[in-house]
């Protein structure tokens, strides 16, 4: 091959790493991966600029850059750390206990997670910039979801604890004296809040933060709001205090004791929320808690796992559960925006691939799943029988008696969304026709970005990586 083209090719790819690279910094994601994928395209271009001439550039010196790239672009199965094991419990369902759909209580969660993401896009335009919702085709900050009238009258109304797949939540402290809290891990978000003792507004029967009680506590300037489609807010007042997940102390958190706790939440079994996503959709501004764990050296490796199921559920900080997997891990990068999102995945059913080539957001804090409203109709027109049940906030149905076999691909492994995790329950007592897991919405992230949360994370083990900025899947042991 001639060196003159081998020469513009590889500059042209160097080039486009750097845009990248770049880009990720204006992201504020202050990732080690980046930092190291920068400072090694550096030393490589001051390398293969030295060759003024492409005669002088030899084949043993594109070799190297090769080879760097390759191992740059290409998911890696990092070694695993020795971390910490966090329980989690199981909450409520979306299926009632006779086995039907619990149609309202599905619309309140998916205004939640609607604004949620809402919230999330206005502070990546805040700490980034306008740039960064540009760089996503399709995405935009949508007005605020607001709950139907019918909805909002029945917020004071008990709902039922199920104790089953809604959310799965694990037991955090915070201050020098471990006040306790029931939190709910969310890698669809950054932040840290928990319901406040001064004065807050829907907080009965919360664990509730009292600053004076702890000796480490820091007010700091700034307040803390998301709003949500009811007409309320989860607000509150900044700190910084001493927070224990597990055997891991992090000193100096960064998060806010809300004040104001929406009606959406006030039946929900969890104290507040604890973000796992990336520093540039964080409300706080603030480095999110397992981020200040691993930059303050208390766990070993900045990755963490999500088991995610029927029993033995779990997050681990520091590393992953080797026990809880077969085989290795199959990373994928994370492609951009705070978000853990990666690209060209593909959804079957059956054997056959029906929409492909979409990036997906892994998200905890989200129930079920969720793709633009075009796709996720061409995906149900693949199953036989299927039709609409709530066109309005996107759920089909489909026969209870032939359940889809559905799977998603990165272009390696399948993984399979098992029929009692796609199921949502019967339409009503004795009807024939089940409410799919898989709902069409625009949610403002991408006209071609769809939302896998819990409905799919129980069927798999999930690794997300800081410092190579990818999210990985494995079979469950």
């Amino acid at each position: 091959m001639r060196y003159d083209v081998l020469h513009s090719t590889s500059l042209a790819i160097l080039n486009n790493i750097k845009e990248r690279v770049l880009f990720y910094q204006r992201l504020n994601r202050f990732s080690c991966f980046s930092r190291r994928l920068l400072s090694s395209y550096r030393s490589l271009f001051n390398r293969f600029y030295f060759f003024k001439s492409p005669k002088m550039f030899c084949k043993a010196t594109l070799v190297t850059v090769a080879l760097a790239l390759i191992a740059a672009a290409n998911p890696i199965v990092q070694p695993e750390e020795r971390g910490i094991r966090i329980p989690l419990e199981k909450r409520s369902t979306l299926t009632k206990s006779d086995g039907t759909f619990d149609h309202e209580k599905a619309i309140r969660e998916t205004y939640k997670t609607r604004n949620k993401h809402r919230t999330n896009l206005i502070n990546l335009e805040k700490n980034v910039g306008r740039e960064a919702l540009a760089f996503i085709e399709g995405a935009e900050i949508k007005p605020l979801a607001v709950l139907p009238d019918s909805l909002k009258k029945r917020q004071n109304e008990a709902l039922t604890d199920q104790e089953d797949d809604l959310e799965w939540t694990g037991a955090i402290t915070i201050g020098s004296n471990n006040q306790p809290f029931v939190i709910d891990f969310d890698t669809g978000s950054s932040d840290l809040w928990v319901p406040s003792a001064s004065k807050c507004s829907g907080c009965s029967g919360k664990h509730l933060y009292t600053a004076s009680a702890s000796t480490t506590s820091q007010k700091q300037s700034g307040t803390f709001s998301i709003e949500y489609g009811d007409g309320s807010t989860v607000s509150g007042p900044i700190y910084k205090d001493t927070v224990k997940v597990a055997g891991v102390t992090v000193s100096q958190q960064t998060f806010s004791p809300v004040t104001s706790l929406s009606s959406l939440f006030a039946d929900d079994p969890t104290d507040g929320i604890l973000g796992l996503a990336f520093s540039s959709i964080s409300n706080l501004g603030a480095s999110p808690f397992f981020n200040s764990a691993f930059s303050q050296g208390v766990v070993s490796s900045d990755v963490f796992g999500f088991k995610l199921a029927s029993s033995g559920s779990e997050l681990y900080l520091g590393g992953t559960d080797t026990s809880l997997y077969t085989g290795s891990i199959e990373y994928h990068s994370v492609k951009n925006t705070g978000f853990w999102q990666a690209s060209s995945a593909s959804i079957s059913v059956g054997t056959k691939k029906v929409v492909t080539g979409f990036d997906t957001i892994i998200d905890s804090g989200t129930t079920i799943m969720y793709g633009p409203p075009s796709a996720v109709k061409t995906f149900y027109a693949a199953i036989s029988g299927s039709k609409v049940y709530d066109s309005a906030n996107g759920y089909y149905s489909f026969p209870c008696n032939t359940p889809p076999t559905v799977s998603f691909s990165w272009g390696g492994k399948t993984f399979t969304v098992s029929t009692a995790n796609f199921n949502l329950g019967q339409t009503s007592t004795g009807s024939s026709s089940c409410v799919g897991a898989l709902a069409g919405q625009d949610l403002g992230l991408g006209s071609n970005v769809w939302l896998l949360g819990d409905s799919f994370m129980k069927n798999v083990y999930t690794a997300f990586n800081f410092g190579t900025n990818q999210v990985g899947f494995a079979s469950l042991a």
